[in-house]
């Protein structure tokens, strides 16, 4: 063809029109000699131009004809314009697969197998397509011919002539031939082997269930037994190398390039047990050892290959197990493990192309229809299908599923599995991710049907399908729920009450009858609330089911509805606001501190939904609030009344963030610095506490005195209180202070200071539905025998005359928190000298801090507490820590500025930066310190009251756990990882205190 310069060729153009991306090369393949014949054949190009890739078809058909020789050339390009059916189906495969292009090449006279299609041909099963491998007898043939059939079924596939399950079924088919052919190889290469037992191959996985992809590792479990009278050791022996050959032989990559792996490792024990087992010891094992997901495998087991009755023997034994997992002990903590998205080990610029585990992903629908299954399957056969959507179509017809949801799951599941399809069929390799190239895109669109806009409309329909079953993956479990207690459809099929029970059960529930009252009340009737009720409890219920107490979540969620349902903002809130309802779920489900704390004040759920509501306010704007308050009450009573109720406000937001930010969101995984955790919510309850008692000091004084004390008065935080390290159940540990007035003679000042604190202690714990604060002064000059307040004076001359080593130890952590300022930095001054004497401690005062320190852990630990699990005063917990931290400072603070603070955690790092101790020691502490400060804040948070070991309670510790970051069933390793870390520290502060170290 030639054309005047600067002008294209018409059959340029033409070629540009059907679909061809790169004309001027088509053109060139066009021009060659072996298409002379039918080059200007309208038909042709008309056909090319209705494939995925007409480049990518063209290149293929020139490369079998230049295959050929002349006359079978002319037998294939004659049919091949004349024949409608070979033409669409052999353009159609090499339009969508390079790798049946290059099949073709090699062996150009397969092209025939795609010429004429009988009625059989048409719907082969097993015994076609073992015709169809019928001659292989070695590896390479065998390639050939599985290559040969893949050919025609690919044809049907992308001419339409079969849908998506009969081309998954078609290929679950073909290796079930394959794997009985490669079996026959190998028997036929080892008789003797073949002899001596007996072998059944049980397919597992997609090839069990009849839906296999193009291209994916065809799983399999294997069954052997000895034939009369052979040892069966020696039998066990012969048939894992008969096996073992099979799977080479399919696994293999020759000259003819490999079929698919065939792994063995769902078998007992994974890789590490024997390839080859008796049925009885499968039995034995499963009966044993197995886990919930080795039955969730078995579900889909079939026996394929081998010996017909040993694998029907298999199947039929392994039946009732599977059917009867959901009745094990650990059903419910495997199936909340199993639910939660294993995508951590998806590198992050893959994971939203993944179309297998990416979010809305094949597995969701695969695993959500599993599930289902096992739970429901127990009493119900019509579920036991290996088939992803055969049983999809079972849950539906039985009402365990809504029918518009499974039929928008089987829709998208099905376009899924068909980008997948197309994907895997390109070059037959095993991928489930979606290309970024544009040209692969682009095909991957048109062998879909989109033809205007390929890849836009690609992404469009892949991005909607993917959002349908992110959305439907949890509703599926818990809408049928609703239906059944609300029953609003009286047509629709409908979970039975004990079906109902068996679900809820399954996900973690332990009082399913309750869980259901509660639904009914929620969910029930044609209100405007039930029906935003019946749209959010089916998310909410899945966030509950993955905490450690569902129940407490769902009986929380209607006490809080209850309260405020009738409030316009309440539901909208949780309907609008993603983040609230997530928030909710998991402050609710986590223990019972601040499910208490918010069921005392609901309207504080609004905290939940304020993108900055978790954010701790400063000690300024707290005091500033609390304050004002004070300022506006009418007495005492009502002021501090009003200031407890911030108190509690503030602790829910602190509890709250303490808990999202443990347990993590759907958009935000758990905070992994668990110091940075432990210091926000130490820093936040003490700000809290330090102005919670400046508004009862101010309300004290106002009723008695009115704006001006006789005295100055002061109070100093102690402890954790001066550390700013408070936990949730701690005491606030004071020193109170008091200078008089002018004119003011000191008994009257005395006796104000003292009722201005007895007035405070009374109003901080009246008896009201907000916690109250204890504020204790033991740590005082002569603890409970000495008086509850000094003037500065009186403690300068006690320090100086009788302050012990215990004394300076405690003054380490005082800091002002409330009262008048200059009173209490003129404290901190007198103190400075006693907790940083110059030149350090004397040895006598270490010798005695060492010796109080061993007294007190012979004398204080509580009786039968395990000493390497008490977060206080065990083997390398707080105490052990803080003694530590505190010795450096009480030896080096007078030179090393850094040191003088009253923060557990500053004084380690600024110990490290002074050469006192070695990082790799301060880290050991530290870690150990902020594992028992969070075992305190988590007992305190599940049980609603202080504790410092862990419960006894199986579903708090597991409770505890969740909030540490394990797992359901890791309570073991939980406490194993606190032994271990304690005892490193342990060995720290025994060097450190106690040794030569120090």
């Amino acid at each position: 063809m030639t054309t005047a310069p600067g002008r294209r060729s018409s059959t340029f153009t033409r070629l540009l029109r059907h679909g061809f991306t790169d004309p001027s090369a088509a053109e060139r393949l066009l021009d060659l000699d072996v298409l002379a014949s039918v080059r200007s054949d309208p038909v042709l190009l008309e056909a090319l131009g209705a494939t995925a890739d007409p480049d990518l078809a063209l290149r293929g058909l020139v490369r079998i004809v230049e295959s050929e020789t002349e006359s079978e050339r002319q037998v294939l390009l004659g049919t091949l314009v004349t024949a409608k059916p070979l033409r669409d189906r052999l353009l159609g495969v090499l339009g969508s697969s390079e790798a049946l292009g290059d099949h073709l090449a090699r062996h150009p006279r397969d092209w025939q197998a795609l010429v004429t299609y009988e009625a059989i041909d048409l719907n082969p099963g097993v015994a076609e397509f073992e015709s169809g491998l019928a001659e292989a007898v070695d590896p390479d043939s065998l390639r050939v011919a599985y290559r040969r059939c893949l050919l025609t079924l690919a044809a049907r596939d992308v001419c339409g002539t079969t849908d998506l399950a009969q081309t998954a079924a078609e290929l679950a088919d073909l290796a079930t031939a394959t794997l009985r052919a490669a079996l026959a190889i190998a028997r036929t290469a080892a008789p003797e082997d073949a002899a001596r037992c007996r072998l059944a191959v049980i397919a597992m996985g997609k090839c069990g269930g009849r839906e296999l992809n193009y291209v994916s590792d065809v799983d399999v479990i294997f069954v052997g037994e000895a034939r009369e009278g052979v040892d069966e050791t020696r039998a066990m022996q012969s048939a894992t190398r008969l096996a073992a050959h099979m799977m080479r032989i399919c696994s293999e990559t020759t000259v003819e390039g490999a079929i698919w792996e065939v792994d063995a490792n769902l078998r007992p024990e994974g890789r590490n047990g024997p390839l080859v087992r008796t049925l009885s010891s499968h039995l034995a094992y499963y009966q044993r050892w197995a886990k919930t997901w080795e039955f969730q495998a078995l579900l889909k087991a079939r026996a394929v290959a081998g010996d017909p009755e040993l694998g029907a023997e298999y199947v039929q034994a392994v039946s009732p197990l599977v059917w009867g997992a959901a009745d094990r002990e650990n059903f419910v903590p495997d199936v909340q493990k199993m639910r939660r998205r294993v995508v951590d080990n998806i590198p992050a610029h893959r994971i939203e192309r993944e179309l297998k585990l990416g979010p809305g992903g094949l597995r969701d629908v695969e695993f959500a229809v599993q599930l289902l299954q096992l739970v429901h399957g127990r009493n119900d056969t019509t579920l036991h299908s290996g088939s992803t959507l055969e049983a999809l179509r079972a849950l539906a017809a039985g009402g365990y599923v809504g029918r518009a949801d499974a039929a928008q799951l089987d829709e998208a599941y099905r376009f899924l599995r068909s980008m997948e399809h197309r994907i895997q069929l390109y070059r037959l390799r095993r991928t489930h991710l979606v290309p970024e190239d544009e040209a692969d895109l682009r095909r991957l669109g048109r062998s879909l049907g989109m033809r205007t806009d390929p890849v836009a409309e690609l992404n469009k329909a892949w991005k909607r399908h993917a959002s349908v079953v992110r959305r439907l993956h949890e509703k599926i479990f818990y809408q049928p729920l609703l239906d059944a207690v609300a029953q609003l459809a009286p047509a629709e099929s409908r979970l039975s009450a004990k079906a109902a029970a068996h679900r809820l059960e399954a996900l973690g529930y332990a009082d399913p009858a309750a869980a259901l009252r509660h639904l009914e009340a929620l969910s029930s009737g044609v209100s405007r609330k039930a029906a935003i009720q019946r749209t959010l409890l089916p998310v909410l219920l899945g966030w509950f089911a993955d905490s450690a107490d569902p129940d407490a979540g769902l009986l929380g969620f209607r006490k809080v509805s209850d309260a405020l349902g009738k409030t316009p903002w309440y539901l909208r809130l949780l309907r609008d606001e993603g983040a609230a309802a997530e928030n909710l779920a998991r402050v609710l489900s986590a223990g019972r501190l601040a499910p208490d704390l918010l069921m005392r004040a609901p309207e504080a759920v609004a905290i939940l939904g304020d993108p900055g509501g978790l954010a701790p306010r400063t000690r300024a704007h707290l005091e500033q609030e609390v304050l004002a308050a004070v300022g506006r009450a009418g007495d005492a009573e009502s002021a501090v009344a009003v200031v407890r109720g911030v108190r509690r406000r503030e602790l829910f937001r602190t509890t709250a963030a303490d808990l999202i930010g443990s347990y993590g969101t759907e958009d935000n995984p758990a905070e992994q610095d668990h110091g940075a955790l432990v210091d926000r919510v130490g820093s936040a309850v003490t700000d809290l506490n330090a102005a919670t008692i400046a508004g009862a000091l101010r309300a004290a004084v106002r009723e008695r005195w009115g704006d001006t004390l006789p005295t100055r008065f002061a109070v100093i935080g102690m402890g954790r209180f001066g550390g700013h390290e408070l936990s949730y159940g701690s005491d606030a540990d004071v020193l109170f202070v008091h200078r008089p007035r002018e004119g003011v003679g000191d008994e009257e000042a005395a006796r104000a200071a003292n009722t201005v604190i007895s007035e405070m202690r009374r109003l901080l714990q009246l008896p009201t539905a907000d916690p109250p604060l204890l504020i204790d002064a033991d740590l005082r000059p002569e603890g409970k025998s000495g008086p509850l307040v000094r003037t500065l004076k009186s403690y300068e001359v006690y320090y100086r005359r009788w302050s012990l080593a215990w004394e300076s130890q405690a003054l380490l952590r005082a800091e002002p928190v409330a009262g008048d300022e200059a009173l209490g930095r003129d404290f901190i001054e007198l103190i400075d000298p006693l907790r940083y004497p110059a030149e350090g401690l004397g040895e006598d005062a270490v010798r005695e801090i060492r010796r109080l320190k061993a007294r007190m852990e012979s004398e204080r630990m509580p009786r039968g507490a395990d000493p390497t699990l008490h977060a206080k005063l065990g083997r390398g917990g707080l105490s052990d820590v803080e003694w530590t931290v505190q010795l450096m400072q009480l030896r080096h603070g007078w030179a090393e500025p850094g040191l003088r603070t009253t923060r557990t955690r500053e004084a380690l790092t600024a110990a490290v930066a002074a050469g006192l101790i070695p990082a790799e020691d301060a880290q050991t502490l530290d870690e150990a310190w902020v594992l028992a400060t969070r075992v305190r804040n988590a007992v305190m948070l599940v049980r609603g009251r202080p504790g410092d070991t862990f419960p006894t309670d199986p579903r708090e510790m597991t409770a505890v756990g969740r909030y540490l970051g394990y797992e359901p069933g890791h309570v073991g390793d939980m406490l194993d990882d606190y032994r271990r870390i304690t005892r490193r520290a342990r060995a720290v502060v025994d060097e450190r205190f106690y040794g030569a170290a120090a």
